[in-house]
């Protein structure tokens, strides 16, 4: 679970899809990119406080991820980071549904992404026979 969850933020860090760092992070929840805004384990009590207002000021999801911060800076090229934002809508529900994988406890939290992961699915789904 661990390597594929990072994984993803990597991939949407590469994709130009994760904002990283507080300042990043605010101004995706400010534009209304956000879709899930996430806090290291181990990030201060002040990161913590602002990381759920700002998701707050974006109507979006926030959640603290089982990784501390040199785990997720890891996954991220950085030294450390504390607070950061998903900006996609698949990735964010992929990323929601390896957390709930791990820990089913953050389902409520999420379930909008997961509803809406699943949403897209069915709609994008074709029928297996052409109607005539």
């Amino acid at each position: 679970m661990t390597d594929s969850a990072l994984s993803l933020l990597g991939l949407a860090l590469r994709g130009n899809n994760l904002a990283v760092g507080e300042e990043p992070v605010k101004e995706a929840c400010k534009t209304r990119r956000a879709r899930l805004v996430i806090s290291a384990d181990d990030a201060s009590d002040n990161s913590i406080d602002r990381a759920g207002r700002m998701a707050e000021l974006g109507g979006v999801p926030w959640v603290r991820i089982p990784w501390d911060k040199d785990a997720l800076g890891y996954a991220l090229g950085r030294n450390t980071c504390a607070v950061a934002a998903l900006t996609d809508q698949g990735l964010a529900g992929a990323f929601a549904e390896r957390l709930v994988q791990a820990d089913e406890n953050l389902r409520p939290t999420l379930e909008s992404l997961l509803k809406d992961k699943k949403k897209s699915r069915a709609e994008t789904k074709k029928p297996a026979v052409p109607e005539t």
